[in-house]
């Protein structure tokens, strides 16, 4: 029997819990949860007693409150872009949604500071930074949909953690609410508390296993006065590397993204994308996209423009097409986002969120393209992603013609074979999408021992009944 498997919740249980947001903002009929049970990309579909919609914290912790006392099951649940089943009640788990929390509750742009509900949409926080001419950095494709809770619990990056790092580098406080209903309010702005343990960290990437993040305080950056773009044609995976360091070590911190993406993908995009166009004027193995954003009013094309012009001359790039407006910008990252969307129209696709020393990505892409194509003889390697961290999304479209069904049932098969390129690099299984269900099997293969030993430790300690988000993570 499953371990993780509870009887089904009673009526009169789960109108407890009902009561405590009022019918309206719970679902009970299966048919309308839908959209709460069902992952991205289908490879999660759950079932729950109840979707419950609270829109106060004291409401959370009266649910966390009663749940502990009941040794009911909770899921805390964002934006559900998630991609590894982190936010799906697989045991009819009830579902914490966190969407009715969506207040920005200050901007202090004299502190640099954003204080958010959990709620929030990312596009929201960013468009809210921007009024007060500042920028929230964390950028991803799903940023109109996803939550700043979500972006959290997942320790999220994207395409601007070259310059700003991951969210987890982006909060200064947190206010949380634990297993037992008590409330943690952790929210400051101090950018100095020695004062102990940094307690927000425990909560930051653990995916609902801890608590529930209800409200971050954020920090935000002066606004950019200037952006460069440039997409780059490259010889090599091992040119990028070089190219790379070149724009780094002349623009000093202005380089805020460093995208490589393969031929393969980009036909990809070019191929299902509407009225999309290949920059240059003819093909080359490997793309860079390349960005220069300063807060100052200064020559940042003059700057790309004598960066490029060096690395063409030494051979390092073969051709190079530099944005001269914002439509121009905008079609070029409009590109690298349909990398993503394309891969489904042409069949299964098997994921790897991965990531490895910068110095090797060239080396991982190259063994484990022929690791994948030895283990199945004509399947697509898409490698993209974000070279200026060492995150590779190496995904493995299937061989042309093949069957769908068949491919994805070789997922663990091809997780296995790619892992063991990454382990051999030193680097690690999921480097921005979380845990979750999809690799946790895998992450107590690959852990340190004494790692998950701690990992489990702060489990017990902050959720002794084990009712947050059971069955994922650890």
């Amino acid at each position: 029997m499953n371990p993780l498997f509870r009887p089904p919740l009673s009526p009169e249980l789960v109108a407890r819990f009902v009561a405590i947001v009022g019918e309206k903002h719970a679902i009970i009929d299966p048919g309308d949860q839908a959209s709460y049970l069902i992952e991205e990309r289908g490879l999660y579909r759950g079932r729950s007693a109840a979707v419950l919609r609270p829109g106060a914290v004291d409401e959370i912790s009266a649910i966390l409150r009663l749940a502990s006392e009941l040794g009911v099951p909770i899921v805390p649940q964002g934006g559900n872009t998630g991609l590894v089943g982190g936010q799906i009640p697989l045991e009819g788990e009830i579902v914490l949604s966190l969407r009715r929390l969506d207040r920005i509750r200050e901007v202090d742009a004299g502190s640099d500071t954003m204080t958010c509900e959990a709620g929030v949409l990312l596009a929201s926080a960013q468009a809210a930074a921007a009024a007060a001419d500042r920028i929230f950095p964390l950028s991803l494709g799903a940023e109109a949909s996803c939550t700043i809770g979500g972006n959290l619990a997942t320790n999220a990056g994207g395409i601007a953690a070259l310059a700003y790092g991951v969210a987890r580098d982006l909060v200064l406080g947190l206010e949380v609410v634990l297993a037992d209903g008590r409330v943690w309010h952790g929210l400051n702005k101090l950018k100095k508390d020695n004062t102990g343990y940094d307690l927000k960290q425990l909560f930051i990437g653990a995916e609902g296993t801890l608590g529930v993040i209800t409200a971050a305080v954020l920090k935000l950056y002066p606004a950019p006065k200037t952006t460069e773009t440039a997409f780059v044609g490259l010889g090599s995976a091992q040119s990028a590397l070089g190219l790379l360091a070149l724009v780094q070590n002349s623009t000093g911190g202005a380089t805020t993204s460093f995208e490589l993406i393969g031929r393969l993908p980009l036909e990809f995009a070019l191929r299902h994308g509407d009225g999309q166009r290949d920059p240059l004027a003819r093909a080359y193995p490997w793309y860079a996209l390349v960005e220069l954003k300063s807060s100052a009013r200064e020559p940042l094309r003059e700057r790309l423009e004598e960066v490029l012009a060096a690395a063409l001359a030494s051979d390092l790039i073969e051709d190079a097409a530099i944005a001269d407006s914002l439509d121009q910008r905008n079609a070029l990252w409009r590109l690298r986002e349909l990398v993503v969307e394309a891969q489904k129209r042409e069949g299964g696709s098997i994921k790897h969120d991965v990531s490895v020393p910068v110095a090797a990505v060239p080396d991982f892409i190259a063994q484990a393209s022929a690791a994948v194509e030895a283990l199945i003889p004509g399947a697509r390697p898409v490698p993209f992603g974000h070279l200026g961290d060492g995150n590779i999304h190496f995904n493995i479209s299937q061989p042309v013609g093949a069957d769908t069904a068949a491919f994805l049932a070789r997922w663990h098969e091809v997780n296995d074979c790619v892992h063991a390129v990454v382990e051999k690099f030193g680097g690690s299984i999921s480097a921005e999408h979380g845990i979750g269900r999809l690799k946790r099997d895998e992450l107590a293969r690959v852990k340190d021992s004494v790692a998950l030993d701690l990992m489990r430790s702060l489990k017990r300690a902050l959720d002794p009944k084990g009712i947050l988000n059971p069955g994922k993570l650890l």
